[in-house]
């Protein structure tokens, strides 16, 4: 693998849901746009297995219907992959399987592809985790476009407070002009995203995805 500097864009990405069959193929969707949108194409399938198994024993072994949390991240050179529960009874390991099982394979699959992998137990649950090496070594310079600075530092507000929105009966022309600004806002954040090698394509796709998840409630 070519060693190259991570892109500005990489973020951490969470998500809690139930733990449910039907989740997981979502699930593999958001880790194959994050990838792609943090310049990691070829760990696409790897943490996709990984996800899929830690997720699968939450299923089969703490329950159906389990709030879990799912965390992907970049730590140092290492993509995190981290899936929390709270059931803190049980810790897993792998399992030897038998040639004709079907099940019990999981965590050894992911000792097989992963660079490394554990569990962590804490007060409130267990978070079963494993990395991946990226081959990236120090994130790349900023750019000093005036968009690019005006979007670092909403990102860099946006995990305080909020941005203030129209209220309901406001003037059609304050909410004409709010809508003009937040137009403005996406339009800088994408080149953000472009200038420190992301994806607008990818990102406005992704966007669509939490947008949905969030419109129908996470259950």
């Amino acid at each position: 693998m070519n060693v190259r500097p991570c892109p500005a864009s990489c973020q951490e990405w969470e998500l809690p849901f139930l733990a449910e069959p039907e989740r997981v193929a979502p699930l593999r969707r958001a880790v194959r746009l994050n990838l792609t949108r943090w310049g990691l194409p070829a760990l696409i399938d790897a943490a996709q297995l990984c996800l899929t198994e830690l997720v699968t024993n939450v299923i089969t072994h703490v329950g159906v219907k389990t709030p879990t949390w799912v965390a992907i991240s970049l730590k140092g050179t290492h993509l995190r992959i981290e899936v929390r529960d709270p059931d803190i009874g049980t810790l897993p390991k792998p399992l030897r399987a038998a040639a004709t099982e079907e099940n019990g394979r999981g965590l050894s699959l992911v000792a097989a592809v992963a660079d490394r992998w554990g569990v962590s137990p804490h007060d409130y649950g267990k978070t079963t985790w494993c990395e991946l090496a990226t081959g990236f070594t120090e994130p790349a310079a900023r750019v000093g476009d005036p968009r690019d600075m005006r979007a670092e530092a909403l990102l860099t507000l946006y995990g305080s407070r909020p941005l203030p929105l129209p209220a309901p009966r406001t003037s059609r022309l304050s909410r004409a002009t709010a809508e003009e600004a937040a137009i403005g806002l996406i339009v800088d954040l994408l080149h953000w995203l472009s200038a420190h090698g992301g994806d607008p394509d990818t990102a406005l796709d992704y966007a669509q995805v939490q947008l949905e998840a969030g419109l129908g409630g996470v259950s």
